[in-house]
Parts: C-alpha cells; sequence; structure tokens
C-alpha cells in the first residue's frame, strides 16, 4: 500500500537511533526534561489526583511503570493515564505552532510507562519520542484549522501519536503499526465544549490519548487489526473531524524536515494562545515603564484561533479557567511582569486583575491571523491613563525555536515546576535532571524519580 498513512506508518517503524540527527535526539532530551517537570508541577491538581485515584482503583498498586502522581509503581496503562493528565495541567507543557498540538502529554507517559516496563534502553525511549512527535504533529497538520475549532487537537491527533511512539518500543512492523495507527484513530476524542463550564476535561483528553494508544499499539502487536486509511479514508479522521484536511501534510519530507525541532517551549503558565499577546505587553510595560494602574484599556490583536479557544472564557472563576482568559493573562504581565504559576494561584481573588479583565478586548487581525499557525504573532495596543496610545510586538514569542530555551533555562524552569506545592525535593529534582542529560547511555530505563518518600503536600 502506498497511501498517506501508509507511507507515514511504514516510515516509522523503519526509523532507528542512529537515522536522527543529534540535534533532534538532544531536543528530544530537553523536552522530556521539560514535560517531567510539568508531570510534578500538575500531581497535586484535584482533576489529575482524581483521574490517579481511578487508576488506584482500577488497576495493580503496584508495577514496573512510574506514577509521578501517586510516586509509586502501576501498571503502563496507568501510569501514562496519570502522568499524562498531570502534564497538561498547568499550561507548561511544550506546542507545535503548525498543528496547535501538545506533543509531550501525550507522547511523553506512555512512550516512559513502557519503557519502563519492558525495560528498554534510553535510545529506545529517545527513539519511540520522535517517532511520536512525527506522527502527533503531521497527523495535527493534516487535520487543518477547521479541526481544532470544534476539535482538541492534543486529545484527538494525541492518541495516533502515543500509538506510534509505543509501537517502536513494542518492535511493531510497518503492517502492525498500520493496524496501530486505525485502532487508534478510532478513539480519537476531544471536544472543546469544556471551556464554558470550567471542567475538568482536558486533563481526561491527555489521559485517555495516552492510554487508547497504547492499548492501540498492544494490540497491533497480537495482530489486532485497524482501518487501513483511518487518517484521509471516506469516512475516517479528516472526513468527519475536519473540511480542510490535506494529505500531503502526513508525509511531506519524512527523514529530512524533523517536526520535533519546530516545537516551542511554553513559557508563560497559560493557554498558548494567550502567549504573543503576553510577550507583546511585557515589551510595552518594560520599555515605558508602566504598572497595571496606569493603563486603561488593552486591545490584543491576534488569530481567530484564540478567538474561538479564549472567547468563551469570559468570568474565569478557577485558576485553570484563567490560564484561557486573555484578560487574566494580560493583567498578570500589567502587575507582576510574568505570568507564572503562583502569580495565576493568586489571579482568582486578585481585585487588581478582575478589573483590569475588563478593560481588555482581543480583535481578529488579519496578519496575525494569515501568519497563523505557522507564526504566532504578537500585536497589542495599549492606552494609558495619561492619553497615550502605545503599540507592542513580538514576531516570536519566548519559547519558539527561534527564541528557545538554552539548557540552563529549561533546568531552571523544571526545578521551578518541580518545587510547586511540594511535589518534590530539590535533590530529587536535580537527580531527575541528570537521568535525563544521561539518557543516551542508559541501558536499561527506570524510575526518574524515586517512588518513595515524596514530601506531604500543605
Amino acid at each position: 500500500m502506498s497511501h498517506p498513512s501508509a507511507t507515514l506508518t511504514r516510515f516509522l517503524a523503519d526509523l532507528r537511533y542512529e537515522q536522527i540527527p543529534a540535534p533532534v535526539l538532544r531536543r528530544a532530551e530537553d523536552l522530556l526534561l521539560d514535560t517531567l517537570g510539568s508531570m510534578l508541577a500538575g500531581s497535586g491538581a484535584r482533576a489529575v489526583q482524581t483521574i490517579a485515584q481511578y487508576g488506584q482503583a482500577m488497576g495493580p498498586q503496584q508495577g514496573p511503570s512510574e506514577n509521578l502522581v501517586t510516586r509509586s509503581g502501576t501498571s503502563p496503562v496507568f501510569a501514562a493515564m496519570s502522568n499524562a493528565a498531570a502534564a497538561h495541567m498547568v499550561e507548561q507543557d511544550d506546542v507545535h505552532n503548525g498543528s496547535v498540538f501538545h506533543p509531550a502529554a501525550v507522547v511523553m507517559p506512555p512512550a516512559m510507562a513502557l519503557a519502563q516496563a519492558r525495560g528498554a534502553s534510553g535510545r529506545d525511549l529517545l527513539t519511540a519520542i520522535v517517532a511520536g512527535y512525527e506522527a502527533g504533529i503531521r497527523i495535527g497538520e493534516f487535520l487543518g484549522r477547521s479541526h481544532y475549532t470544534i476539535f482538541h487537537t492534543t486529545g484527538t491527533a494525541g492518541a495516533p501519536a502515543a500509538a506510534m511512539a509505543c509501537g517502536k518500543l513494542l518492535g511493531l512492523d510497518a503492517a502492525r503499526m498500520l493496524h496501530a495507527l486505525g485502532s487508534a484513530g478510532t478513539q480519537a476524542a476531544g471536544l472543546w465544549e469544556f471551556l464554558r463550564d470550567g471542567a475538568d476535561s482536558k486533563q481526561l483528553h491527555t489521559a485517555r490519548a495516552s492510554a487508547n494508544g497504547l492499548m492501540a499499539a498492544w494490540l497491533a502487536a497480537r495482530d489486532f487489526t485497524g482501518a487501513s486509511r483511518i487518517l484521509e479514508g471516506p469516512q475516517g479522521m479528516a472526513a468527519g473531524m475536519s473540511r480542510d484536511a490535506d494529505p500531503l501534510r502526513l508525509t511531506d519530507g519524512l527523514g529530512s524536515r524533523w517536526a520535533l525541532l519546530e516545537t516551542s517551549f511554553k513559557y508563560h503558565a497559560s493557554c498558548r494562545h494567550t502567549h504573543p499577546a503576553a510577550d507583546a505587553l511585557l515589551s510595552v510595560v518594560q520599555a515605558h515603564n508602566l504598572g497595571i494602574a496606569d493603563i486603561a484599556q488593552v486591545t490584543a490583536h491576534v488569530h481567530q484561533g484564540a478567538i474561538d479557544v479564549l472567547g468563551p472564557v469570559v468570568n474565569p472563576a478557577t485558576v485553570h479557567q484563567s490560564k484561557f482568559s486573555m484578560g487574566t493573562v494580560l493583567g498578570l504581565i500589567a502587575k507582576h511582569r510574568k505570568a507564572g504559576l503562583q502569580e495565576f494561584d493568586e489571579a482568582p481573588a486578585d481585585s487588581d486583575i478582575a478589573d483590569f479583565r475588563a478593560r481588555v478586548t482581543m480583535q481578529l487581525d488579519p496578519e496575525v491571523d494569515g501568519a497563523y499557525p505557522q507564526r504566532w504573532i504578537g500585536k497589542v495596543t495599549v492606552t494609558t491613563r495619561d492619553g497615550r496610545t502605545l503599540s507592542g510586538r513580538v514576531d516570536t514569542p519566548k519559547g519558539d525555536p527561534d527564541n528557545t530555551l538554552i539548557r540552563p533555562e529549561i533546568e531552571d524552569k523544571v526545578r521551578r515546576l518541580g518545587r510547586y506545592q511540594n511535589a518534590a525535593s530539590a535533590a530529587d529534582i536535580d537527580a531527575m535532571i541528570q537521568r535525563v542529560w544521561t539518557l543516551a547511555d542508559t541501558a536499561r530505563v527506570g524510575d526518574f524519580c524515586p517512588r518513595d518518600g515524596a514530601p506531604a503536600r500543605p
């Protein structure tokens, strides 16, 4: 078979560690460490704890795979679910601009869990991560902008991405990888409606995508069959979930274009759609030494995707909803000149932020919308209390590949994430960092954090 799904899965089945360029492998390590920090930071959240409790009730109390939420061992599927929920909780996990897809939260957890259960090497894990990223990003791009208006791409493309990562660890050949893709794709789900209610569904999206992908790969290894054209077939994902799908995106540049390198780190602890405007406003307040009381109005000039995702969040009542509120994010930038975890924890009760939120509007900008999703341009217009009109613009938000985080910055971010709400000790975080930096020389993937002795949460 030579259709796009088959071409993609054949490439992934044949992919070997030695074929992957060194910069791609090093970036995979960077992204893994970044994700481990997000898992720890999200581990104490109520929604994440609830999913972890489900795993403890339904699954084994011990097992080979590391659950960073409970700091215990369990089966691969329940470790993947808990860790995936945690990875996506505090809005610090990575994002790929062109696909508007968060690869790490759905690729890293099942790949880690399965590697630990199978005694795979660090190189095996890195290869699986690369495969998952290449698949998930390309599928997200293939599904297009129309898909994202209704569907949370991380949930939908996430299951196939997880399946391809797990398929590599299970040593699936091209035929079985295609079956795994079919079984994962038919389980793809995730809708944006939860934003209107501030519901917990976003964590369920990543948890189930990770678990469903692992299941699809495991079944395929035992000759369970799946649709051969689940992506582009007449009754496949694109047919039901997209109006602008482009099958060429699935295979373009395979082996020469490494999509993983295009992935961005998240600098602010909020929805990525807020970041360009946040960086643009930060440039204005720094250049003109403005405080929150100096600003009468802010217009954020945005792409349609930002309006679709952020628009429903009018009066955020929770910390997590606040991360999807443009007014809240820009208020934190205006008041604190940063929008980190602690700032968001304080935001719902902060009257200054609530007042500022009412002074922020989003406006569709043709230039910004035309560049999206390949480029996420940030533009704001600021009116000050003393009557000035100021403009800010950022063409490359902090964390994008052309304005990326270097390893000392990643380490600093991970230490902050890991210490959030006493998730892990400083010593445990330092040890975790070293385990990731030496992963390529590790013969057998083990735990990244100790399972015992986790500090009590306040």
